[in-house]
C-alpha cells in the first residue's frame, strides 16, 4: 500500500533533494570522469535540477512554506525531464532542434583562445552515450518525469500531514 499522511510528505520531500542531487552527480562523474562533455540542451537539463535541489533543501529549513517548496521542486523536476525529452527527440531525429552546437574552452590554459580554438565541439543532436539505445536525455526524461509524478502523487496523499 502507498504511504499516506507524515511518511507520504517525508517521501516527497526526499525525493525531491535526493533525485536531482543524484541526476547531478551522475552527469557531472560522466562529464569530468568519463569525458562525457555537455552540449548546449544538456546544460537546459541541469538548470531546473539545481532549482529543484536548492527548492528541497529550503523545504527542511522553511517549515511554513515546504510544501509549496515541494511542489516548486517536483515543477522544476517535471520540466527537466520536458527538456530531455526535447533533447532525446533532436538526438533520434524525431524532429530538428532550434540550437547551434556548444564548445567548451579549457580554463587556466595559457592561451585561452587557442583552447578555444581546439576545444571540441559537442552536438546537440548527436548521442554522446546509451545504454539499452536510449541516452542520457531519453534516461532525464524517464527519471525526471516519474519522479515529479511520484512527488506529486505523495504530496496528494500527505494532505493534512504535518510539512
Amino acid at each position: 500500500m502507498p504511504p499516506q499522511g507524515d511518511k507520504a510528505w517525508s517521501l516527497a520531500r526526499l525525493l525531491a533533494l535526493v533525485v536531482p542531487a543524484a541526476l547531478l552527480i551522475a552527469v557531472y562523474v560522466g562529464q569530468y570522469g568519463f569525458g562525457l562533455a555537455p552540449c548546449e540542451m544538456c546544460w537546459w537539463q541541469r538548470y531546473p535540477h539545481f532549482a529543484a535541489a536548492a527548492l528541497a533543501l529550503l523545504a527542511f529549513v522553511l517549515r511554513g512554506q515546504a510544501r509549496l517548496l515541494v511542489a516548486l521542486a517536483g515543477l522544476a523536476i517535471l520540466v527537466s525531464g520536458a527538456i530531455g525529452l526535447l533533447h532525446a527527440g533532436v538526438e533520434y531525429g524525431w524532429w530538428e532542434g532550434f540550437t547551434t552546437c556548444t564548445a567548451n574552452a579549457l580554463v587556466g590554459t595559457a592561451d585561452p583562445l587557442k583552447a578555444i580554438l581546439n576545444a571540441p565541439i559537442v552536438r546537440c543532436d548527436e548521442v554522446q552515450w546509451s545504454l539499452f539505445g536510449i541516452s542520457l536525455a531519453g534516461y532525464n526524461f524517464l527519471v525526471s518525469t516519474g519522479t515529479a509524478l511520484l512527488i506529486f502523487a505523495l504530496l496528494r496523499r500527505s494532505r493534512g500531514a504535518a510539512a
